[in-house]
């Protein structure tokens, strides 16, 4: 499991949440719902984001992509100087600002919320509660704020998208998480090709015909005994080609990295699973709760049960 499909499992566990924002300028709202990825499409109108960090507000129109990286507030605007109405906190609870009427802003049916079914500005809107480890090395990756113009990417996923948002049908929810799923996955992937990404070495690595190949094995094994030797006879390479090969592109030995992917895929099921601490370090290739405790606390600080009761 690499770290992109890794979000395609994780989001739909953790209560992924898409909704259609309606609104008719002058319009401002808060987004503090402490979510730590959204993913904001333009269906009609135009928006302004600022992002949490101070950075300049960028503007996003009709066929546009945006990723916010939380959980800092941002916020969006019909200009970038309005200010904000209203804030949405955690829970995707709605409060007015600064004697704003309440009013202004209500449920207008299923996952649509805003001023009036026929409003100016038209929004798609997706936030992942993401949470640990792995999806930790994607998130750390990505700006405070990023913008896919749709003239430079064009998506067949977005009119989708925008179709089955408004449905309201059996299994509507799951169909959701899937294109909601897919449709992120393809944003990144298009994102982490542009020059002004600056994608990670681990993500870049990927592209290598021996390394990237390489990192498939670890990640998809991990519980594998892996060595150098056995690594290099599955890529096709000598021990030292690849020893060599792997540290100049992923910046780190490959054995090196699979311990750090096994204790990242340990501190994930220690929070998210009633595993015991012996079967989580049979799933990630330790040969025992004691040997996976010690590499543990090695990297954390922490043992793993410290570990799985501070997440509690």
């Amino acid at each position: 499991m690499d770290v992109l499909a890794g979000l395609l499992e994780g989001p739909r566990a953790r209560g992924a949440f898409m909704i259609r924002a309606l609104f008719d300028p002058p319009w401002s709202v808060r987004i503090a719902d402490e979510a730590p990825l959204s993913v904001m499409v333009m269906a009609r109108g135009t928006a302004w984001i600022a992002p949490a960090d101070g950075g300049p507000a960028q503007c996003i129109r009709p066929g546009d992509l945006a990723i916010a990286r939380g959980p800092d507030p941002y916020t969006c605007a019909d200009e970038a100087t309005t200010a904000p109405f209203a804030e949405i906190g955690p829970g995707q609870r709605c409060r007015p600002l600064d004697g704003a009427p309440v009013a202004r802003y209500q449920d207008l049916g299923p996952r649509a919320w805003g001023e009036s079914p026929d409003a100016a500005v038209e929004m798609l809107i997706g936030t992942y509660p993401l949470q640990g480890e792995i999806t930790g090395r994607l998130l750390d990756a990505l700006p405070p704020l990023l913008v896919l113009p749709g003239e430079v990417w064009e998506c067949p996923l977005t009119p989708l998208v925008a179709e089955e948002i408004g449905k309201d049908e059996p299994g509507q929810a799951v169909v959701l998480d899937r294109l909601l799923d897919l449709l992120l996955i393809a944003a990144l992937r298009a994102w982490f090709s542009r020059p002004e990404a600056a994608a990670p070495a681990w993500y870049r690595a990927l592209g290598d015909p021996v390394v990237g190949r390489a990192l498939r094995l670890l990640q998809d094994d991990p519980a594998h005994p892996w060595t150098i030797a056995g690594l290099a006879a599955k890529t096709g390479v000598s021990r030292a080609a690849l020893a060599r090969r792997f540290a100049g592109l992923v910046g780190e030995p490959p054995m090196t990295y699979l311990t750090n992917w096994r204790l990242a895929l340990a501190a994930d099921l220690l929070r998210d699973s009633e595993l015991t601490i012996a079967a989580i370090a049979r799933r990630v290739g330790y040969g025992s709760a004691f040997a996976l405790s010690g590499a543990f606390k090695r990297v954390y600080g922490v043992s793993p049960q410290e570990h799985r009761g501070r997440a509690a």
